[in-house]
């Protein structure tokens, strides 16, 4: 393995062992009754293809589905990595911030809360931003063949499943997600 994939393999252990809990969390809250739970096939298509990057992104660290590595593309692995390290922390840092709020699956609890503190405050879905550049990170400082693809891919995916949970936080919290809607951004600071 060559640094930039071993600097990139402590990373994953490092924010894999930071997101455990919430993986216990959202295992839960699959079992956990819910106000509102929306059967559609968003809920387990996106997981789909996070999981099978994840596992392709492991595989590509061992040169696996890559195209060869020479000095020639230094920088889009460099560039990578950083995109890779950055938002796998930021999504860190966005499922701790929901509390008790975080599912892996579109849900209102019956205790729900509008969540608007840690980057919630500027975006309303940090989460999916961070997955979109996380992923694309991974399939860069890999230069899988087979990462970089399917992350695009996910994108339409991510982008509806969004637009399914603004509908459902709009119609549980009424006005105090749109006043949050005017005052955040989808997926980026002051943007949509």
């Amino acid at each position: 393995m060559d640094p930039i994939n071993i600097i990139a393999g402590i990373n994953l252990i490092a924010t894999f062992s930071a997101n455990l809990p919430g993986a216990k969390k959202g295992l839960k809250s699959t079992l956990s009754a819910a106000k509102e739970k929306p059967k559609t096939y968003l809920q387990k298509l996106p997981i789909f293809f996070s999981t099978a990057i994840l596992l392709l992104f492991i595989l590509g660290l061992f040169h696996i589905g890559t195209f060869e590595y020479t000095g020639n593309n230094f920088s889009i692995r460099f560039v990578g990595l950083t995109l890779f390290i950055t938002f796998s922390w930021l999504q860190i840092w966005s499922y701790k911030s929901l509390g008790e709020n975080y599912s892996q699956e579109i849900v209102i609890f019956r205790n729900h809360s509008l969540v608007q503190r840690g980057p919630y405050k500027l975006i309303r879905h940090p989460q999916y931003a961070s997955q979109i550049l996380m992923d694309i990170g991974a399939g860069m400082l890999t230069l899988s063949y087979i990462v970089l693809p399917l992350a695009l891919i996910q994108i339409p995916f991510l982008m509806m499943r969004a637009s399914l949970e603004e509908a459902l936080l709009e119609k549980h919290f009424k006005e105090e997600f749109k006043t949050y809607r005017e005052n955040s951004g989808a997926f980026f600071p002051f943007v949509g």
